[in-house]
């Protein structure tokens, strides 16, 4: 897997990378947000690593622009207790934070883990290969695609993930603990507002269920519950 550094600590960055390549990724290096945003728009590249704190093109100025064209999956290096931050990252369409300085050990994982859950193989099993109608919603898990009266729509991995999990379980409630393991591959945690920032994206871009309510309910302290109709 070719995983993208963008950071303009060319130290840090450089230890990062050789951590990585010593755990089997490839590793390419940006130490600045215009070269860093070219480069991710380039084809072979499977994850980007964007620090927020960069001069002139900033890391949340260059996801913004990169969402525009790309669902490339991205981790944002947040400055360690900046809550605002990582919201407003996941609210640009990052898929996961790591706060600075990190453990190269622990980023691993999170690449890890997100590489995995944006995995866009083919599934195996014919039930995941069949297609789910809901009202004018069709979902589509061997492409990993959901259409509105036939037409796409843009969802990022992480978006999709948490969708298809609770389109899995139409109709029924899911809780915030078994969501973030299914569609995040992490523990929920009680200030963790990475879910609730993704499910308000799914709300905007999916069509309301019959009387006018949102597709995705909340139960309130339980989870979230998808309407099928």
């Amino acid at each position: 897997m070719h995983v993208l550094l963008i950071d303009d600590d060319t130290e840090l960055c450089e230890l990062m990378g050789r951590f990585l390549e010593s755990e089997g990724f490839d590793i390419s290096m940006a130490y600045d947000g215009n070269q860093g945003l070219e480069m991710a728009l380039t084809s072979g590249i499977d994850l980007a690593v964007i620090d927020i704190m960069m001069p002139g093109k900033n890391g949340m100025d260059l996801l913004r622009e990169l969402r525009q064209s790309s669902n490339l999956p991205v981790i944002m290096l947040t400055a360690r207790g900046e809550e605002m931050d990582r919201i407003i990252g996941l609210e640009l369409g990052a898929d996961d934070y790591i706060p600075k300085p990190c453990n190269p050990r622990e980023l691993a994982a999170r690449i890890r883990s997100v590489l995995r859950r944006t995995d866009q193989s083919e599934p195996k099993s014919n039930e995941s290969q069949s297609l789910h109608h809901f009202g004018t919603l069709q979902w589509q898990p061997q492409s990993r695609t959901v259409l509105n009266q036939s037409e796409p729509i843009e969802l990022t991995a992480t978006e999709y993930n948490i969708l298809a999990a609770l389109m899995q379980h139409a109709g029924e409630v899911v809780s915030k603990h078994d969501l973030s393991q299914t569609a995040l591959g992490k523990r929920y945690g009680p200030f963790d507002r990475t879910l609730d920032v993704h499910i308000g994206h799914l709300r905007k871009k999916l069509p309301d269920a019959q009387n006018n309510q949102p597709r995705i309910k909340t139960v309130r302290s339980v989870g979230w519950l998808f309407i099928a109709e």
